[in-house]
């Protein structure tokens, strides 16, 4: 194993995984893409085992703070590890996320179970290194009947690998059906967003069903309903917009599993078009409305323009809604932070001449937990708002 000599520590030793090229001894390039390396001090003091890619920006990603070996008992001790943690809060459902990357300390890797599937995404090179152990990890421990890779996240084209979707075990002609506290989803893990489903905001979800009621309700980046069903289950009539005509389909099919098809209406159309035209009706006339839409600032650079985005969609938003309604919104912008999602809120509130009140400021689910020392790991902001 080669070593790999830090000039700065002070990151690292803050509990940090991350190790950037400038903060080496030296060039990565003499580093084998992918291969396991020793992490040590300016005086030799040893910090650590990791992975590296030489032609990333992120040089070394830590595996241990342990002197071990990085072999299948390590990744089933660590797969054990999270799936433990998850045991103690996700309750009634068959579906979650069941590794999540840096917080489970298993950088690069994202595993998400729904009932017997097991959806797996390497996003690195080093990870991707590991994949043979890993895999046989993951069936040692969860017994899956099926197994897909999504390695299809854009990640994976600034560590040099290619996209891929495949499935590795098992069969996908009958698609997986999950129980999320008691509500039917079909998922296609090889298809559509992330992995097939947003488990992220299964509890954001939950936690809006509670406050809704009998009423109108919009849905907009419904993706495949399942918010949309969760309103109806709340006595709502909700219309699903959606521009992705698969989705579309699927959010149907869920609305039949729980037998709320006459309770939900599904567009296939242009979000901003359809928001647009809405608002041109005049008065408003939603008593809830969920915005739950992409990533918008993908980076910093282009910060200006998606903040503008996530405004004038909420601006249209706020003046859709009936006064006393209720409004879940949402950013999954890492480079937007609570704070800055809050201030475009109240800019977006002045610019529809509406005010609110903040009733709950939410996350990501507990299955996607957000690793203390490594903050790129909180990404969801929810925030659910009281309309005046």
């Amino acid at each position: 194993m080669e070593t790999v000599v830090l000039r700065r520590t002070s990151r690292i030793l803050a509990g940090h995984l991350w190790v950037f090229s400038n903060e080496l001894d030296g060039s990565p390039k003499r580093l084998a893409p992918g291969g396991l390396v020793e992490l040590k001090d300016m005086k030799g003091a040893f910090l650590g085992i990791g992975y590296a890619n030489p032609h990333s920006l992120i040089a070394v990603r830590i595996l241990t703070r342990k002197k071990e070996e990085i072999d299948r008992a390590f990744f089933v001790q660590r797969i054990r590890a999270a799936l433990e943690l998850r045991k103690r809060f996700v309750k009634e459902t068959d579906a979650f996320r069941a590794v999540f990357s840096e917080s489970d300390s298993l950088p690069g890797l994202i595993v998400d179970k729904y009932g017997d599937t097991l959806s797996i995404q390497f996003s690195t090179l080093g990870m991707e290194t590991q994949s043979g152990h890993v895999i046989a990890a993951l069936e040692e421990v969860f017994l899956p009947t099926t197994i897909v890779l999504r390695n299809d996240t854009s990640i994976r084209t600034l560590e040099g690998l290619n996209m891929e979707k495949r499935v590795i075990k098992g069969s996908l002609e009958t698609l997986p059906v999950i129980k999320e506290r008691g509500t039917l989803f079909e998922v296609d893990p090889m298809a559509g967003q992330k992995t097939g489903f947003f488990l992220d905001q299964a509890e954001n979800r939950e936690a809006f069903k509670g406050l809704a009621s009998k009423g109108k309700a919009l849905d907009l980046f419904c993706y495949t309903g399942a918010w949309s069903v969760k309103l109806a289950e709340a006595g709502s009539d909700v219309i699903g917009v959606d521009s992705s005509e698969a989705a579309v389909k699927q959010a149907e099919r869920n609305a039949v599993l729980n037998n709320l098809s006459e309770r939900c209406a599904f567009v296939r159309s242009d979000v901003f078009e359809f928001v647009k035209a809405e608002v041109s009706k005049g008065a408003a006339r939603y008593d809830a409305i969920v915005l739950d839409p992409p990533a918008f600032v993908k980076s910093k650079a282009n910060m200006k323009e998606g903040l503008k985005a996530y405004r004038e969609l909420n601006a249209s938003c706020l003046k859709l809604l009936k006064d006393g309604g209720i409004f879940a919104t949402s950013s999954c912008s890492f480079h937007v932070d609570r704070l800055t999602f809050l201030d475009m809120l109240r800019s977006a509130a002045r610019d529809a001449g509406r005010s609110g009140r903040i009733l709950e400021v939410r996350s990501q689910a507990k299955d996607h937990p957000i690793a203390l020392t490594v903050p790129e790991t909180e990404y969801l902001k929810c925030v659910i708002m009281a309309i005046d």
